[in-house]
């Protein structure tokens, strides 16, 4: 039997329950202070807007998801490279491996009006900002998780000679997919906030523009409907991650 088949499946129960206790409450708030739909719109009102104009809506997602999953992809891709690059020479390491984990409390929000001024406002400047908002988390769990191998699981590939390729691929890289799915797991999370943040910056286009212009309007309704899909968005990506993490029979 896998890992995978060993591991329970996460309940849902507790979840959705809050989630409909949540929106119950949310409800009842709106008709028992007869808040004003300008201020907090109902629940009702707020799945009419998403129901009244999907388009608008599903086009945004999808332009949004675009940012989110091109820019994952190069910023994990980067950052696995770089962590095998900072692991395999230990100078380089010892060099720079303070500052990249130091790099990680830096408000990457901070970042974005140098972006603008470099690459100016685009679908590819956003792209780049999610990739460096993704990049940080995998770095630092990759090369962790590269220097976590047991000297004992080493020393019996050692002994029948094996080479440092057959070692990586057998032993460092196993004991590590934990740390690095960990760091991918947050550069998810973390990539829906950065093309958000892109596209109140960098971009015109997308959820993320979509919310900027309904709170100009005053548009709290569309503001939700937005944060809604965005949600969502987020819910299945981070799920899909764990979905790979558990097929994955490492240990």
């Amino acid at each position: 039997m896998s890992v995978a088949e060993r591991v329970p499946a996460p309940g849902i129960v507790l979840p959705v329950s809050a989630l409909v206790v949540a929106v119950a409450g949310w409800w009842a708030l709106t008709v028992a202070l007869a808040i004003p739909p300008f201020l907090l719109p109902s629940p009702t009102a707020v799945a009419a807007r998403l129901a009244g104009n999907p388009d608008l809506y599903l086009t945004n997602a999808v332009t949004t998801l675009r940012k989110i999953l091109l820019g994952g992809a190069v910023g994990i891709g980067a950052g696995f490279a770089i962590a095998l690059v900072v692991w395999a020479v230990p100078v380089l390491e010892r060099a720079i491996y303070p500052y990249l984990v130091a790099a990680r409390v830096l408000p990457k929000i901070a970042v974005a009006p140098i972006f603008l001024i470099y690459f100016g406002v685009g679908f590819e400047t956003a792209i780049l900002f999610v990739a460096l908002i993704v990049f940080f988390p995998v770095v630092v769990g990759t090369a962790a998780g590269l220097d976590r191998t047991p000297e004992s699981h080493l020393d019996l590939l050692r002994s029948v000679d094996a080479d440092p390729v057959r070692i990586f691929l057998a032993v460092r890289l196993p004991h590590a997919l934990p740390d690095v799915f960990a760091g991918v797991k947050q550069s998810v999370t973390l990539a829906v906030v950065g093309a958000v943040v892109a596209e109140w910056i960098l971009s015109n286009d997308g959820l993320g523009s979509l919310i900027l212009v309904a709170s100009e309007n005053v548009q709290v309704d569309v503001m939700l409907a937005a944060l809604a899909v965005l949600l969502c968005m987020g819910l299945v990506l981070y799920g899909g991650v764990i979905l790979c993490y558990r097929a994955v029979a490492w240990q």
